[in-house]
């Protein structure tokens, strides 16, 4: 085991399977005392299990480590506040978030029922707020702390996960709000952007629906190649923890993209062009002027998101 993390108590949610899973294990290497959360449902949300969050922390114990089981539901307010809590209890005080419980539940937009829409923003963006909200309270007042939340390539636009890819750009944007929020408590929150075979996103299904997607000509071959061979979940965790550490105690609000041996930084979001007119003397933009000036000032050169059809 590593020092790195010794003396620092972390909260994985997410951490029966996948990437949690590896980034608890990763956690706990470095010497953090690790509350493993995981409501082991299936990858639609739906039934449950101890045994994914149970076989983590018998794993980490087996290695070494301290490691305390929780099997709530990041989606339920009060429930999260527990999972928090349950880390306070047991070791004194929580330094570590990791925001990783999701589910999915494909849909193109056009047939994507309610209570679709409803559990994966609940769980994805609603449960990363919960645990954080529950867990601010706490590193506020003890003026520190790290919070990791995941995101995904889906929050730039994706097809067939509306909902997902909705949840992401939301971590996105609470990740940079909570960043700015907590800056002078001491407190980091920082996103990653993981790229990695899990059941998540390569389950037989799932490779199903992109051949699919593909053959439609939704998707190029370019870029089904390379969610087909995705590498492991293995690959994730050292960003990770690194923006875990002390060390990454400057860096906050931001977006790491990681998997296999990539590790990139998000630009940040800022206007590109824009056109302006004295609107206390001219008054509000016309359309005539928007037409012609719209393709010659402000899209000029852009590249379609998508080739429309006729």
């Amino acid at each position: 085991m590593g020092k790195r993390l010794e003396g620092k108590n972390a909260v994985v949610t997410g951490a029966g399977r996948g990437i949690g899973r590896e980034l608890a294990l990763a956690l706990a290497a470095e010497g953090a005392k690790m509350i493993v959360n995981d409501a082991g449902v299936e990858r639609d949300g739906s039934g449950s299990s101890t045994s994914p969050a149970d076989e983590v922390v018998q794993l980490i114990r087996d290695r070494g480590g301290v490691a305390v089981d929780s099997y709530e539901s990041v989606a339920d307010h009060a429930a999260a506040d527990r999972i928090i809590k349950a880390c306070v209890d047991n070791f004194g005080r929580i330094d570590i978030l990791c925001n990783l419980a999701g589910i999915a539940r494909e849909r193109m937009v056009f047939n994507l029922p309610e209570e679709d829409w409803d559990a994966v923003i609940a769980v994805h963006l609603k449960g990363t707020f919960n645990c954080t909200k529950h867990a601010c309270i706490r590193m506020r007042e003890q003026k520190g702390g790290r919070i990791i939340n995941t995101t995904s390539e889906a929050w730039r636009g994706t097809v067939g996960q509306a909902n997902y890819g909705a949840a992401k750009g939301g971590i996105v944007s609470f990740t940079r709000s909570v960043a700015r929020e907590m800056a002078k408590y001491g407190v980091t929150c920082n996103a990653i952007c993981p790229g990695a075979a899990t059941r998540m996103t390569l389950s037989e299904e799932v490779k199903a629906g992109f051949q699919k997607r593909y053959e439609a000509g939704l998707i190029t071959k370019e870029r089904l190649d390379l969610m087909l061979s995705m590498p492991g979940p293995e690959f994730v965790p050292p960003i990770a923890v690194y923006l875990a550490s002390d060390e990454a105690g400057t860096i906050s609000g931001k977006v790491f993209g990681c998997g296999g041996g990539l590790i990139t930084i998000y630009s940040e979001p800022k206007p590109i062009r824009s056109i302006e007119k004295d609107y206390k003397k001219e008054g509000p933009w016309t359309l005539e002027e928007l037409m012609a000036l719209v393709p010659e000032k402000l899209t000029v050169g852009l590249t379609p998101l998508v080739t429309p059809t006729t």
